[in-house]
């Protein structure tokens, strides 16, 4: 991890509410569920959430924040499985 001080007025914008995408994974089936999360919830709200709701199924997770670049749409990795989860099934 390389952790260094940063000066605060080199980002343009902030926006104080995200939408975030949850994948769980279903290893066994080979399959995925998708849940795009738009209420005005925290993050530390929302971890513990899809952490319980995979632990229950045996599922694994992926937590997103959803973005855009330009006019192209795009996700951003916060939390969970890293890469193809479905790569050693």
């Amino acid at each position: 991890m390389d952790i260094r001080a940063i000066d605060p007025r080199d980002t343009a914008w902030e926006q104080d509410h995200a939408r975030y995408r949850v994948y769980f994974w279903d290893r066994a089936a080979v399959t995925a569920h998708e849940y795009e999360v738009v209420d005005d919830v925290d993050i530390d709200a929302l971890l513990p959430w899809a952490s319980a709701y995979a632990d229950e199924r045996g599922w694994a997770y992926s937590v997103y924040v959803s973005t855009r670049d330009g006019d192209s749409p795009g996700l951003i990795r916060l939390a969970g499985v890293q890469g193809d989860p479905f790569a050693d099934v």
